[in-house]
Parts: structure tokens; sequence; C-alpha cells
């Protein structure tokens, strides 16, 4: 295999190593250094005996995946207020052309799934990635591994048996959203407490992510009542200076990007449900908004 076919292998199968690192991890840095070291170990690699590339690039990646999981996990749980994934820019094209697979993509990428995802351990982690987003046999995922097939199969029913249980259940049309969207930016950004409450949900939860970096709720705020006037208190005093906004496609959904002086300062995401905003997560962690490619 010439230096040319190495690489161009390699760049193939980049888009699903970087969705398995990201899935397993949460953070796009951690991702994109994982690949980094995925990439290394392929080019190092005795490759005449590699059948399957991507099959290889993603036992590799995994493992990867799974060690520096294990190294992070103690870094969250230090973590100052709630923790959220990194909002990750999610844009299938014509690379996805199946509605189903564009769908399970999408659930599995999604910041409320991620966030019980984080709750899993390593190996549950994985084998829940390798299964529910990408559709790998246990056999080849127990390879992957190195476990039994019984073992695999015994981690993915717990680990979809926790996730089942955990996941908050919002389905909605992806117009709905961008539609709901654009009606909470429109009566937030305007001071229109009443607009504002007829949108949210008695029971909405609103949870910031500022890693202690940014102003942000250090507590998960709920109610309508008290999310509402936390929203409306904001806008009050001024929001963030010089502001403009950018609706973007973020974890698998519409999402709206805060800019302060033409940088990242926030992305909300709003679940939505029957109609009105069961969930805003808030991201504010200036670490965490550095990969967002507003270019695109």
């Amino acid at each position: 295999m010439t230096a040319d076919t190495t690489t161009d292998v390699f760049e193939e199968h980049r888009p699903v190593l970087m969705g398995v690192a990201y899935r397993m991890l949460g953070r796009v840095a951690d991702a994109e250094d994982v690949v980094q070291e995925a990439w290394l170990r392929w080019t190092g690699a005795d490759r005449s005996g590699v059948r399957e590339p991507r099959g290889y690039l993603v036992r590799v990646t995994t493992r990867l995946a799974i060690d520096r999981l294990r190294q992070v996990q103690s870094r969250n749980e230090a973590y100052p207020g709630p923790w959220l994934p990194e909002p990750y820019v999610t844009d299938y094209e014509a690379t996805v052309p199946d509605t189903a697979e564009r769908a399970v993509l999408t659930d599995t990428v999604s910041l409320a799934v991620l966030v019980v995802l984080e709750s899993l351990s390593p190996l549950e982690r994985a084998v829940f990635v390798l299964r529910e987003a990408f559709g790998y046999p246990y056999a080849e995922i127990a390879g992957m591994l190195d476990r039994t097939e019984p073992a695999v199969r015994q981690l993915a029913g717990r680990a979809r048996r926790h996730v089942g249980e955990r996941r908050p259940r919002y389905e909605v049309d992806p117009a709905e959203r961008r539609e709901l969207t654009e009606r909470f930016l429109a009566a937030a950004a305007g001071g229109d407490l009443d607009g504002l409450m007829a949108l949210l949900a008695p029971d909405v939860r609103l949870v910031a992510d500022s890693g202690g970096l940014a102003k942000a709720p250090l507590r998960i705020i709920e109610s309508a009542d008290k999310v509402g006037r936390f929203l409306h208190g904001v806008s009050a005093k001024g929001g963030v200076a010089d502001a403009s906004f950018r609706f973007m496609e973020i974890n698998g959904g519409s999402a709206l990007v805060v800019l302060a002086a033409g940088k990242p300062d926030a992305v909300f995401q709003l679940d939505v449900a029957d109609g009105r905003v069961q969930r805003i997560h808030v991201v504010r962690n200036p670490e965490k908004l550095l990969g967002l490619a507003l270019d695109r």
C-alpha cells in the first residue's frame, strides 16, 4: 500500500472514526486527538494483512477512545456546575442519503442522549455506540473489544435499558423545532416575558454549562416561571454586548448560536414536544465553543 493510498483510505473513513470518537467522549478536541492517534497507528502498522480497513480503524479508534474516556471521566467529576457535551456541527448532506440511517445518527449524537451516555461504563458506552449508532453485529464488536459475544450482548442490553430509562422522549419535526427556536429568540431577545412563557412547558428545565469560565447558572433551573424569569432577567440586563445570532445544525438539530463581536459566546438548543419547549441546553464554556465552524 503506497503512502498516497494509505492516506486516501484513512481519509475515506475519517468521518466514521470521528463519529465513533465523539460519541464516546463528548468533546471534539478529545475525539480529534483520538483520531490523530489512530492515524499514527495506521501509518505505523503492518497493513499487509488488513482486509477490511474500516473495521480495523474503528477497532483502533474505539480502544483508544475507551482509554481516553477513563482518563476524562475523573475530570468531569470535578467539573463546576452541569456538564454538557461540546457542541458538534452535524451536516450530513448527501453523505447519509438514507432517512432511517440519518435518524439513527442524529438521535445518538443528540445532547440529551450524550448526557445519558456519560453515566455508562466505558465498555458499555463503546458497545452502545458501535451497535446503536453504527449497526455493527455483536460478533464484530466482540472482536473489536476482545470480549465474547455473550458478554457483548449483556453489555449492550444493560446499556440499552439504562439509556431507555433515562433519555428524554422528545420527537418533533425539525421544521417545528426551528420555528420554535426562532420564536424563542424573538421573545427572549425582545424582553417579551408573556411570549416566552407561552413557549415553555410547565416543567421545563434549563441546563447551562459554563465550566466556571463564563456567567451561567451553576444549578439546573426548573419550571416555566423560574426559567422564564431568568431569561427575561438576562435580556433586561442587556444580554451579550454587540450580539448577533446564527442558526446552525448542531448535534443533529437546529441550534441558536449567540455571537459576541462575531465570535461564539453561547449555544442554545431546545428540546421540544407537544409544541412547547421541554428543555433548554446552554453551552457557554468558551473552551467548548472554539471548534464551531462559522465559515460554513
